[in-house]
């Protein structure tokens, strides 16, 4: 009986053929692999459900999966392509073939007449696969209408390891507002958008989409990519993960697993691993506590982006105060779209260059200061000196993040240079004057000394735990240590103007030590003045 190919079945034809099609595996999964188009490895792979009738041959999906969610057969048909799929993975392992993540869909049926999560944990348990080794894809339609719900079942597939996809993201009406209340590991992105040509409209709205996955640390799969002009340009705009005819169309269990065998392998990874400290969905909340302390109470401080293959960087964003401290009458607006590197001479771009490349590989706070030159409508030309504090929060691939924060310090360079003209008459007369003297920090009691003290005391150019070295080596007698250990904490809580004589050195040579204050803008003691006099009595001046 050759019966008749390839012809469309009836909605009853379909029920009635559909116990049989599930014994027989008349519906049965076809695999599409997801490749990473910067290295050409897999990442992943799709179980598609198709159904091909002995005699009528092969049914669209889009024909016979409507019959199937009518007549509530649609979840065990899921069930049945998972526990293929399920099938499949176990024969990989067995067969010590290097597998990789495959994506099975939920339907909205199966989340809201069924219990879909025990019912798949189930058989993955007897087939005894990897929970990393499978996938849920759930469409953002599905979730329209019944977000509490969908959240709970995501939820649930959390809590035994599943990783959820969302599927055709951007073909509904409210993609934002489910990206934004859904726990969604993965995001498939419609590639409808830009079935008019690459640009336009539809370009921007795709690069703002994986801009903004980015930040909410989710991998992006471009999804339907048939040509390599449309797979270069997701990769321009920071989306690697390719899915679609230009790889591979979909493809039977046996031509799958000779795919397996003949690419190299690779994890998808989130397009910003952010440090575990930072919680990037509250970050970028406007409305988020996060963002208040970033607006409101933290100093002048931006975030931007640093490629270290291309070496070009990107405000993305900043606050009011950083705004008023370099602004120089620059809006909010133009910072973020001009080019940080204009106003960097090539020696001062190289030190910026410098501080993000051990902030880097530190991962800790880095500190650099750099010239800048800025021409505005408001100011003019006018150059500036800004303390940069650098820190890594993010990075993928070669993209990095930063958060910094700045100060303008020309007042105080212009200071020191004014200062530095003297140095020759004050280093004259300070070399005839019996005074030595030094600064303490008194956030990190470092103490840095004059050129007296080094040369005549052989202290280093910074001492550590102050004062505790000058007391063991004896510049600071052992009867008057626990007095001068009373004078630091003093000072560290803001007492001023402490003085008296102390006999100093192994000598014990009497010289008059006095203090005074440094503070910050809050009132905080911040550094610490002292001066040792040579004491001169009567007998000596004759």
């Amino acid at each position: 009986m050759t019966g008749n190919p390839n012809k469309q079945m009836t909605e009853q034809e379909l029920i009635n053929c559909f116990e049989d099609a599930i014994n027989y595996d008349h519906i049965y999964a076809l695999y599409q692999p997801q490749i990473n188009h910067s290295t050409g490895r897999m990442v992943g792979a799709e179980a598609l459900m198709r159904w091909n009738h002995p005699l009528y041959g092969m049914q669209y999906p889009s024909d016979f999966i409507p019959v199937l969610e009518k007549n509530n057969l649609i979840f065990k048909a899921d069930l049945h392509i998972f526990e293929l799929v399920c099938r499949l993975q176990r024969k990989c392992i067995d067969e010590r073939i290097s597998v990789v993540p495959i994506s099975v869909n939920m339907s909205r049926y199966d989340i809201y007449n069924h219990d879909y999560v025990e019912s798949i944990e189930a058989i993955r348990k007897k087939y005894d696969v990897p929970v990393k080794y499978l996938r849920i894809e759930i469409t953002e339609s599905s979730a329209i209408g019944g977000m509490e719900l969908v959240s709970s079942v995501l939820d649930q597939l959390h809590s035994y390891g599943y990783l959820v996809e969302m599927d055709d993201f951007g073909s509904g009406y409210s993609s934002l507002n489910i990206l934004k209340d859904l726990n969604i590991d993965i995001i498939k992105l419609d590639i409808n958008f830009i079935t008019g040509g690459i640009g336009g409209r539809g370009g921007t709205i795709l690069s703002s989409v994986v801009r903004m996955a980015r930040w909410l640390e989710t991998p992006v799969i471009a999804e339907g990519v048939e040509t390599m002009e449309i797979a270069d340009y997701m990769k321009s705009i920071g989306c690697n993960y390719i899915q679609g005819y230009l790889y591979s169309k979909p493809i039977p269990e046996d031509e799958y697993i000779k795919t397996l065998g003949s690419l190299n392998h690779e994890p998808m990874e989130a397009e910003m691993r952010l440090l575990k400290t930072i919680d990037s969905g509250k970050f970028w909340d406007p409305e988020s506590m996060e963002t208040l302390i970033f607006s409101n109470f933290v100093g002048a401080a931006a975030i931007f982006s640093y490629d270290s293959e291309e070496k070009t960087i990107e405000i993305l964003r900043v606050n009011q105060k950083y705004i008023k401290e370099v602004g120089m009458g620059r809006t909010e607006k133009k910072i973020i779209k001009s080019d940080p590197w204009d106003i960097l001479d090539e020696n001062n771009k190289n030190i910026y260059i410098g501080t993000i490349k051990k902030a880097i590989q530190s991962n800790d706070e880095e500190e650099c200061e750099t010239w800048r030159t800025i021409c505005t409508n408001v100011c003019g030309e006018e150059k500036i000196c800004v303390k940069s504090n650098i820190r890594a929060i993010g990075t993928t691939g070669t993209r990095h993040l930063f958060y910094c924060m700045v100060q303008n310090i020309t007042k105080e360079k212009q200071n020191i240079d004014q200062l530095l003209e003297n140095e020759g008459r004050f280093k004259y007369a300070f070399e005839h004057a019996n005074v030595y003297a030094w600064e303490v920090d008194l956030n990190t009691w470092d103490m840095r000394p004059c050129f007296r003290c080094m040369r005549d005391l052989n202290v280093p150019p910074v001492v550590h735990n102050y004062p505790e070295p000058l007391i063991e080596n004896g510049i600071f007698p052992p009867d008057y240590a626990d007095m001068y250990r009373g004078w630091m904490e003093k000072l560290a809580q803001g007492m001023d103007g402490l003085e008296a004589i102390i006999p100093l050195t192994v000598g014990r040579i009497p010289f008059y030590v006095r203090y005074s204050l440094e503070y910050d803008e809050n009132g905080k003691p911040l550094k610490a003045y002292g001066s040792a006099t040579l004491v001169v009595d009567d007998k000596d001046k004759k």
